[in-house]
């Protein structure tokens, strides 16, 4: 079982079994590299069953990875749901860490791993798939001398697109050309001779060990990474760091949690429009307690419950008027509430 020259390193989300499939099918069994894939799954997917379909379309081995296992030439590890996938002294490292863009496992934290481990023997590859997980793994790669491809004619485009819009992309291709390039980038070049290893950035060996638990990831380790922001950590309610360094802006808690950008802005509309969302229906109780109040009651005093009902029904209407029109900038779907 020999150690593999090069890691394929492939990152995916919606649409991705369709095409791990046609991509697998179109690597040899003899293929000098290790091909290590996070699908983004639900935590309570049933891996096996992509693992066998990879398996039913290629002569490379195929497994879901566990933890400790050598890392082999020939072989495919999907990571498991709920689970990082990363690699270390070229053995697998299968851990419950932080989310990484609300993700577990994540696409930035096998990338970035396996760029520490292999420099510029690592191919990241980021296939279809919604949102912006790989961006930043793709800049790893880069960082540490590997190579960044994307799948130029994704089913759901926006990983790819988000990585090419701020990573310098080497190839983009379409997926029935990606397993004949992948092919090229791995092969030994005749008569070469032993590369030297690339310089890895300190900041993504300490980052990788915070991901890997080596770290604890205290507020000193963190503020290595770049300089505190006046934000918290959507995941756990920590102090988040604006890292400083590589072309993909990101951010961070002391625990471990990571996020581009993009995901975190995303993660705060989320969370605003839920906000909302409660804030309407905590309004329309309080315009159904009144009006049941100013029913009990006669006079000055149901005169003013009434005129408390007109001035919350007001807001009500402004409220909810925001969140159907979208002001809030998302698509979650509106709680019941009481027709006005």
């Amino acid at each position: 079982m020999p150690s593999p020259s090069h890691l394929i390193v492939i990152g995916t989300s919606a649409g991705g079994l369709a095409a791990l499939t046609r991509l697998v099918a179109q690597l040899p069994a003899t293929l000098p590299a290790a091909v290590l894939v996070v699908q983004h799954l639900a935590p309570d997917a049933p891996a096996e069953h992509l693992v066998g379909q990879l398996a039913a379309r290629t002569g490379l081995r195929c497994q879901l990875a566990t933890n400790g296992a050598p890392l082999a030439a020939g072989h495919i590890y999907l990571a498991p749901p709920d689970r990082h996938l990363l690699v270390k002294s070229e053995r697998l490292l299968v851990t419950k860490g932080p989310r990484e863009n609300g993700y577990r496992p994540a696409v930035d934290a096998l990338f970035r791993a396996a760029a520490v481990e292999y420099d510029s023997h690592v191919v990241g590859v980021v296939l279809t798939g919604l949102l912006h997980d790989g961006t930043a793994g793709l800049d790893f790669v880069k960082r540490c001398g590997g190579v960044a491809v994307v799948q130029a004619d994704a089913e759901y485009p926006s990983m790819p697109e988000s990585a090419r819009r701020q990573v310098a992309i080497d190839y983009a291709v379409p997926l029935a050309e990606l397993g004949s390039l992948l092919l090229q980038l791995v092969q030994p070049a005749a008569g070469a001779s032993p590369t030297t290893r690339a310089a890895i950035p300190a900041d993504l060996r300490l980052e990788a060990a915070i991901a890997e638990r080596v770290a604890l990831g205290t507020a000193a380790e963190a503020a290595q990474l770049g300089r505190l922001a006046p934000l918290t950590c959507p995941d756990c309610g920590g102090s988040l760091w604006e890292v400083s360094t590589g072309n993909v802006l990101r951010f961070r808690c002391h625990t471990g949690h990571a996020y581009t950008a993009e995901a975190l802005a995303e993660s705060a509309q989320q969370a605003l429009e839920e906000t909302l969302w409660v804030a309407l229906r905590m309004m329309e109780e309080r315009r159904s307690l009144l009006i049941s109040m100013a029913g009990h009651g006669s006079g000055q005093r149901a005169q003013q419950q009434a005129e408390r009902v007109a001035d919350i029904k007001q807001h009500i209407n402004r409220l909810r008027e925001f969140l159907l029109n979208g002001s809030a900038g998302g698509s979650v779907a509106p709680e019941a509430g009481t027709a006005l």
